[in-house]
């Protein structure tokens, strides 16, 4: 019980900080890029005499792509500027954080483990080559007013995608056959020859240099967070695997005599 509580608190440490640096980061980034987008979107909106309404995801596009909804209701809701849309943010990316924090302390420790603040680091930069870069090749992170595919295509192709390149990297990294390397290979290209969903228009008012701003800072703050992720909960999880190293000897001790 206390590796599984050790775990979870390791996850939320790391997860509470990187998620709140990610968020620091996106609101001198990528939110002003997306609020100038938005612009372009009402101005769209407004002459086609309907408005567009995205559901809530974390700003810096570390999730599966999420639904545009066209909604002709005129109030629906959506976090108002300022500190509403900051908190709402700062929380998507702390939980965010978290879930992967989990997902890359299970990897680690059904492969032996990070070994050092290093080894968090090589695993962060391949959870953001996982999770952002390489799907992002196909779908890369959208502003408000940007045509897409429709949603169920675009996350089986995200969530295909991340999964081939998970078994990838890990091929590449953990065998040294040369069966296995070319299969990792196959995986980490075949979603690309496939290819992703795309939408049945590529017109939008959104100039095409404030797209290539965006895709460029999501990208820069992803691999930040990633880093800092990864070295994070190497840090701590070493902290508390030490603590279990104390706890187990007395009681080893105590159970020779």
């Amino acid at each position: 019980m206390s590796l599984f509580r050790n775990i979870v608190f390791t996850a939320v440490i790391a997860g509470l900080l990187s998620g709140l640096l990610l968020t620091v980061m996106q609101h001198f980034s990528t939110v002003p890029l997306i609020l100038q987008a938005e612009t372009y979107e009402n101005a769209g909106g407004a002459e086609a005499g309907h408005s567009h309404n995205h559901e809530a995801a974390p700003a810096g596009g570390v999730a599966p792509p999420a639904a545009a909804e066209h909604s002709h209701d005129e109030e629906a809701w959506a976090p108002a500027d300022g500190f509403e849309r900051l908190i709402y943010t700062a929380a998507a990316d702390i939980l965010s954080a978290i879930g992967f924090g989990l997902v890359l302390i299970a990897a680690s420790e059904a492969l032996g483990g990070f070994k050092g603040w290093r080894g968090g680091l090589m695993f962060g930069i391949a959870g953001f080559l996982t999770v952002s870069l390489a799907p992002g090749l196909g779908l890369p992170p959208e502003l408000p007013g940007m045509p897409a595919a429709e949603l169920g295509p675009r996350q089986i192709w995200w969530i295909s995608t991340a999964i081939c390149t998970a078994l990838g990297l890990g091929l590449l990294a953990y065998t040294r056959s040369v069966v296995f390397a070319v299969l990792a290979i196959v995986l980490l290209v075949a979603p690309h020859l496939v290819g992703a969903p795309l939408p049945p228009t590529h017109e939008t008012a959104v100039p095409l240099e404030l797209h290539a701003r965006f895709v460029n800072a999501v990208y820069v703050t992803n691999l930040v967070f990633w880093a800092v992720l990864g070295a994070l909960i190497a840090v701590v999880r070493e902290k508390f695997r030490a603590g279990e190293d104390v706890a187990v000897r007395p009681s080893a001790g105590l159970a020779s005599r």
